[in-house]
């Protein structure tokens, strides 16, 4: 089954060097092993990522990268430093991915390969719904988004504990599996075990679900894609029924870069709907959406206050800097959930005219030299949307 799910993906994604990103535990060998077996050794390149969290983090990579060499994989291990100022899972998470963004740019991979199985399908699905999303965000985890791909997906975790038992394979244990502090552990250790003695097959429901949900957004994107862009024309998106209505307004916000909850796309949507009054304006995380008589625009963006002026002069306090950006400069968006990209090629995603392309500046942090906001982008992923205001 591991195998064949692999051989799968591996037949989707084409001839190339593969990645696979391993952390050691049973769920990760199971896929570096199999990857291996399938693609042969030398087409794979085994990532280990240490996030400093635990004092034995850097020998649990080096047993993983000294595994890989024996099996004759490249093996390579990235250090990261995860942000302490927000939640520390999506602080782990953004870092990780943007280390994956390096060691794809570095190493020409064709894919990188993540061991998401069936069992954290149905976990991510449940804490969207206690968090409270909207109907897309039960669509769970894609099977494959951009340069990353999960075969195991649809594979249960006994199947993995099963492949791991039979070939032998050695695996650790990652500390943040057993952190209470961290939402899927809380919901993997206590709400799921709770709810499986009432249906024994809730994994299965949770999953089913999520494929459901893809299957509902896949027909309502083919109306609501045209209409989800910023500017959007009021009395022309009114016109629809509102799960277009609220899914365009979903997809506008998500291009824009700007993240957002179920309550903010029902404030929008009255919002749409209402008649024209002059100029009305809601705040949504780092941006304010404004309706200025037929038409609802992003009219303003965390930190807005710096970068009025279209000059390239810096301002900047203890902890952060605003410059204009640069060519090669890269940030997590919000929209891509951690998963960093060029500042560039997101400019070209939002057509942005090169005039106001040129122009655009970055708050960075100077402990990090990270860029937690763009101009026309907004808040990285992670990040507050409450950074200071920066003097002139």
């Amino acid at each position: 089954m591991i195998r064949a799910a692999v051989d799968a993906t591996i037949g989707q994604v084409g001839a190339g060097l593969y990645g696979v990103a391993c952390s050691g535990g049973v769920d990760s060998m199971a896929l570096a092993d199999a990857t291996i077996a399938v693609a042969g050794a030398p087409h794979v390149v085994i990532v280990t990522i240490d996030h400093g969290l635990s004092p034995h983090g850097a020998q649990v990579a080096r047993g993983v990268a000294a595994w890989a060499r024996e099996q004759g994989a490249t093996a390579i291990v990235r250090a990261v430093e995860v942000a302490r100022d927000g939640s520390l899972e999506a602080g782990a998470r953004a870092a990780r991915y943007a280390a994956f963004e390096a060691a794809i740019a570095e190493l020409g991979l064709a894919a990188v390969l993540l061991a998401h199985t069936h069992r954290d399908q149905a976990e991510t699905v449940l804490m969207r719904i206690l968090r409270g999303t909207g109907p897309a965000g039960l669509v769970g985890i894609p099977a494959r988004r951009g340069p990353y791909v999960r075969p195991l997906l649809d594979v249960p975790r006994a199947a993995t504990e099963a492949y791991v038992g039979e070939r032998g394979l050695p695996t650790w244990d990652d500390p943040m599996n057993a952190d209470p502090a961290i939402t899927r552990v809380r919901v993997r250790n206590t709400v799921l075990p709770a709810l499986r003695a009432e249906n024994p097959t809730i994994d299965d429901a949770l999953v089913r679900l999520a494929a459901s949900t893809r299957e509902w957004l896949a027909v309502i994107d083919r109306e609501a894609a045209p209409l989800g862009q910023f500017p959007i024309v009021c009395p022309e998106l009114a016109r629809h029924p509102a799960a277009v209505r609220k899914r365009a307004l979903a997809l506008a916000l998500d291009r824009a870069g700007i993240d957002f909850d179920a309550s903010h796309l029902e404030a929008l949507d009255e919002l749409v709907r209402a008649p024209d009054r002059g100029e009305v304006g809601i705040d949504v995380p780092g941006a304010r959406i404004v309706r200025s008589y037929a038409a609802l625009t992003v009219a303003g963006r965390l930190g807005a206050e710096v970068v009025r002026s279209a000059s390239s002069s810096i301002s900047s306090s203890d902890d952060y800097e605003v410059r204009t950006w640069q060519p090669g400069d890269r940030m997590c968006p919000v929209r891509l959930r951690g998963r960093s990209r060029k500042l560039s090629d997101l400019f070209i995603d939002l057509k942005l005219p090169r005039a106001r392309r040129a122009t655009a500046q970055v708050l960075v942090r100077r402990r990090d030299r990270t860029i937690v906001w763009a101009e026309h982008i907004g808040a990285a992923f992670g990040e507050s949307p409450d950074l200071p205001r920066l003097p002139r």
